[in-house]
């Protein structure tokens, strides 16, 4: 697939993902202070404030992969989308649902946001120079 398309996917689903996490928050702010008990109330919200942190590293890495069309770049916001659903989607499950079964799934979650920010590193510090210089 050509990186432009690619990039331009990465970076449309981080937009949807960031305006969706504004959403998320203040549902859960107006909405569940009063419903969920303390403890699924915080991870609610650990999962609104992770889910806005890498939507901002999906836009970051579809920007790049555009700008310096470097393929490698979107792979770094497939990472991070694929930790939004792992990561977020478990701490969401378990708090609105109360379905605990998911926190195994939310480390994996996490290490799929890591491997995202280090993909992105690594690229970054190989060095990389804008199309056409």
């Amino acid at each position: 697939m050509d990186v432009d398309v690619s990039a331009r996917r990465v970076m449309a689903i981080g937009c949807v993902a960031a305006g969706l996490g504004v959403a998320a928050g203040a549902f859960g702010a107006h909405m569940l202070k009063s419903i969920l008990e303390p403890s699924m109330l915080a991870a609610y919200d650990t999962g609104t404030r992770y889910q806005m942190y890498h939507a901002f590293g999906m836009i970051l890495s579809g920007m790049g992969a555009w700008v310096f069309k470097e393929h490698r770049l979107v792979k770094a916001g497939w990472f991070f989308a694929a930790g939004l659903v792992l990561f977020c989607g478990s701490l969401y499950g378990m708090a609105l649902l109360d379905w605990r079964w998911l926190g195994p799934i939310t480390p994996i979650g996490g290490l799929t946001f890591i491997a995202g920010w280090l993909l992105l590193a690594w690229r970054i510090w190989q060095g990389m120079r804008p199309a056409g210089e």
